[in-house]
């Protein structure tokens, strides 16, 4: 047989090997897998048995100190004197701006007013219903509200209500107590917070808008 016969059924061998490879590939999964376990996950189900798991547990508790991503320690504990200093002493970090403003009313209308009502004033849909009584309007006399006192109580809940810590982050709950001051300003006539002034700046041809220093 000639050297170029030769070089020919090589090559066709080549092109027909290759034809088969290519025809049978498929981009959803790889028709050869060396080391499986990397490609293919061992799946376990959340509250299974297994003997790898400590107690053959899958679902286990974090590990001591740990603290869920996105997550803020909070410094007051859950009791009345805790209340008491968190009246007191507690600040509110968030310039009250109309964007803040706007969102503590969109948030306190999804979690608040079906108890407290859309003015504060107590009679939200499940008052009135009977479902909940006794809920306080915000102007009631005696009633000592304050930042610090509306935050830690969406924190840890009191009488009746329960904590919103789970449904509401840090920011959306200062939101949230924003538009409670502005509800019971409102109430009792008193003045409501003023949004500071934002200045636009302009920064390397670029247009940025910078929060005054005043006081709010």
């Amino acid at each position: 047989m000639s050297i170029n016969m030769k070089n020919t059924i090589y090559i066709a061998a080549v092109i027909f090997i290759s034809a088969i490879m290519v025809s049978c590939n498929s981009n959803d999964a790889p028709n050869y897998q060396y080391m499986p376990n990397m490609y293919e996950p061992v799946d376990y189900e959340t509250y299974g048995a297994y003997e790898i798991f400590p107690g053959e547990q899958s679902a286990m508790l974090a590990v001591d100190g740990t603290i869920p991503r996105g997550w803020e320690p909070y410094e007051y504990e859950n009791s009345f004197d805790g209340l008491s200093q968190a009246r007191a002493d507690l600040k509110m970090p968030l310039d009250v701006t109309e964007e803040n403003l706007a969102e503590g009313k969109e948030l306190f209308t999804i979690y608040c007013a079906v108890c407290h009502g859309d003015k504060g004033d107590g009679q939200g849909i499940l008052v009135k219903r009977e479902k909940f009584l006794g809920v306080p309007s915000y102007a009631d006399p005696g009633r000592n509200i304050t930042e610090g006192s509306i935050y830690h109580v969406m924190m840890y809940g009191i009488n009746a209500m329960g904590s919103h810590a789970s449904q509401t982050n840090e920011k959306e709950r200062w939101q949230i107590t924003m538009h409670v001051l502005n509800l019971k300003a409102g109430l009792k006539g008193e003045p409501l917070l003023e949004p500071v002034k934002e200045i636009t700046e302009e920064v390397d041809g670029m247009t940025e808008d910078i929060i005054s220093e005043e006081e709010h």
